[in-house]
């Protein structure tokens, strides 16, 4: 007799704490006009956020390593906006659309530039490490640092400015509330970005082999498939997520230096640590709360802002250990 397979049950109680997370900000808060500029401002900052770490969090969840180097992609991806914008000045100077056709070949540059050092990167540091975590931490780190010494040998140590496009600069006023444009643009890149790693994963050929590749690698590459080569296409994809997150991390910061990947990586250790080592859909909602958290206690509290994320994570573990989406196959 045939029985069915159960279906997975979607586990809704992550979202339900981001959901009570912004109710609670709302009394805390008092003013509902400064509640909503902080929580959009928080929401845009987490997928941002979330773009910068999804690169990280698909290379470990699909390929096993951990890659302590991702912050040289970041800055790599910032430092080759500032060129590319440089370069088009006058489109800059343009009209609006002129403007955002700018800011959208830096971030289309950077993705290319990005991947393709890091599928340099996987040849010749990474590779000769898989399956060996601590040689992995070891060997990216110091790759990490190599990386941000030749940034500074090609720009220069000193810090530039990456000055947002005046179509993008100042807000919407939504009755007192101040929506800033550049936030509500990196929102929508930011949900762009996880729709196609979502469906790209779940829906897709691709997507399919490439997570049978990780349950049985000798199976997949008995059927004819390079798993190796789809692996090392993940790896070069991670890379350039890493670079179109530096370009929207620098325009948000509005400077840039070969520091700024490393200044950010505890923020997305935190995400990916939240969210459960591996899952991109664990790191999106790790990424929307920790941005969401990190607004309102800069507001509330700001001495405890420092803290307020590393609370959170905290929190987090002791509740569920694993993090809030676990990979079941890790």
């Amino acid at each position: 007799m045939n029985q069915a397979v159960p279906k997975a049950v979607f586990d809704w109680r992550p979202v339900a704490l981001l959901l009570t997370l912004l109710a609670l900000g709302l009394p805390a808060i008092a003013s509902p006009s400064t509640w909503l500029t902080l929580t959009v401002a928080g929401l845009a900052m987490g997928l941002i956020i979330f773009v910068i770490a999804s690169g990280l969090t698909l290379v470990f969840g699909l390929m096993d390593v951990l890659n302590f180097g991702h912050g040289v992609f970041i800055a790599l991806g910032a430092f080759v906006a500032t060129s590319v914008m440089g370069g088009m000045s006058a489109w800059s100077a343009g009209s609006g659309w002129a403007q955002l056709a700018s800011v959208f070949c830096a971030m289309l540059v950077a993705f290319g530039v990005a991947g393709a050092v890091g599928w340099a990167f996987e040849r010749v540091i990474v590779r000769p490490v898989y399956g060996l975590h601590l040689k992995q931490i070891l060997i990216t780190m110091g790759g990490m640092i190599v990386g941000e010494e030749l940034i500074k040998a090609i720009w220069g140590p000193a810090q530039i400015p990456l000055p947002l496009p005046e179509a993008l600069r100042g807000a919407w006023l939504v009755g007192d509330a101040a929506i800033e444009k550049y936030r509500v643009l990196a929102g929508v890149i930011g949900l762009g970005v996880f729709a196609a790693l979502a469906y790209t994963l779940a829906r897709t050929k691709l997507g399919l082999l490439v997570r049978a590749g990780v349950q049985d690698r000798e199976m997949v590459e008995a059927l004819g498939y390079r798993i190796r080569t789809l692996f090392v296409g993940v790896f070069v994809v991670g890379s350039g997520l890493a670079g179109l997150g530096g370009v929207m991390w620098g325009l948000y910061q509005q400077n840039v230096t070969a520091q700024i990947g490393g200044q950010v990586n505890v923020l997305i250790f935190i995400v990916i640590i939240i969210g459960g080592l591996g899952s991109t859909l664990g790191c999106f909602i790790g990424a929307l709360l920790v941005g969401v958290m990190a607004n309102y206690t800069g507001f509330l509290a700001p001495k405890l802002a420092l803290f307020s994320t590393i609370g959170l994570m905290v929190a987090i573990l002791l509740w569920r250990p694993q993090g809030l989406y676990p990979v079941s196959n890790r």
